[in-house]
């Protein structure tokens, strides 16, 4: 399958023919995942000194710009010294970034961010949809009968005191605290305020991976037999058999062209099958994206189009060609 080559009709919602729905990881998934942590405890700690204040997120992308300037051999010794060792510690797992409050730390199982600013009643138009989906998922609250049998169960039993007025309050500060919280987040949603617009707007899925989630590598997957390896390499797809990928939470953009299709960008954290990329994506509509994120976070699905390569390629060329260039 050629690298970058246009695919077939672009998805607005979950139809059956392009979702694939599993329980197991798809092979794509499975794939060897050798991981950067190796090179990083050698390297990070030198990046972070030089470049202080920057915070965990950029100093990992310098460091991942330095592994794929080595040459092909080095770098497959850089993965595989002490590849078995736990990082959970590791100052390059556990040191803080300064988005992390708007991602690691944010409620929700996805980041939706706003990059179009010029719209917005269409912006206020998808919000009050997506809030509408996730008060789908929020769980059902046990009804009202119910509360007043256990009531009445106790009472008869002798084992209910008789309510005070204290009680009486603390019951309605409850209910109040109830009605104030509202559906579960399943979204932490990025609007950015006027003065940090600049920073957001049209921003490339590469761009947001990078400030939402932490860079890693894996071993990219394999041609299909009789296919060529891409030329020239590219880091999103196959550097001497290499591939940068993303750690985090599912990353959503709303753009310029949501104003008018009330749709997102979802945008993938490692490629699919060889030749797609790392921050490739497709449009969901507002309505199907609320399920998509619950399916993908819980492994109920992943979206591998039938192996067709039905991702957006104007986004892709963007992707790629950013990718070549290091990390300011």
């Amino acid at each position: 399958m050629p690298p970058i080559q246009p695919g077939g009709e672009r998805a607005a919602g979950p139809p059956p023919d392009v979702v694939c729905m599993q329980a197991e990881p798809s092979p794509a998934q499975q794939a060897q995942h050798a991981g950067l942590a190796p090179f990083l405890r050698d390297r990070y700690p030198a990046v972070k000194a030089q470049h202080p204040g920057e915070g965990r997120r950029k100093w990992r992308l310098r460091a991942a710009d330095a592994f794929w300037a080595l040459p092909p051999d080095a770098k497959t010794a850089s993965l595989s010294a002490g590849a078995a060792d736990a990082d959970e510690d590791a100052e390059f797992v556990c040191d803080d970034d300064p988005l992390d409050a708007a991602s690691t730390d944010a409620p929700g199982l996805g980041i939706l961010v706003r990059t179009d600013f010029s719209n917005d009643q269409a912006w206020h138009a998808f919000r009050s949809r997506l809030q509408e989906g996730e008060a789908e998922f929020a769980p059902a609250r046990a009804p009202a009968g119910d509360a007043m049998e256990e009531d009445a169960a106790g009472s008869a039993s002798g084992n209910t005191p008789a309510p005070t007025a204290d009680d009486d309050a603390m019951n309605a500060d409850d209910d109040d605290d109830e009605e104030d919280e509202g559906p579960p987040a399943i979204f932490s949603v990025i609007d950015p305020s006027p003065a940090d617009r600049p920073r957001w707007t049209g921003l490339s899925n590469l761009a947001a991976l990078r400030l939402l989630n932490d860079v890693d590598v894996r071993r990219a997957p394999r041609p299909d037999p009789g296919a060529k390896r891409i030329r020239p390499p590219n880091r999103l797809v196959d550097h001497d058999g290499w591939q940068e990928v993303y750690a985090g939470k599912t990353v959503w953009i709303y753009d310029a062209r949501s104003n008018a299709d009330q749709c997102v960008r979802l945008v993938g954290q490692q490629s699919g099958p060889y030749g797609t990329a790392t921050a490739d994506s497709w449009r969901a509509r507002v309505s199907h994206v609320c399920e998509l994120q619950v399916n993908l976070a819980t492994g109920a699905m992943t979206i591998d189009f039938g192996g067709l390569d039905r991702w957006d390629y104007e986004e892709r060329v963007r992707n790629m060609e950013e990718a070549m260039r290091p990390a300011n």
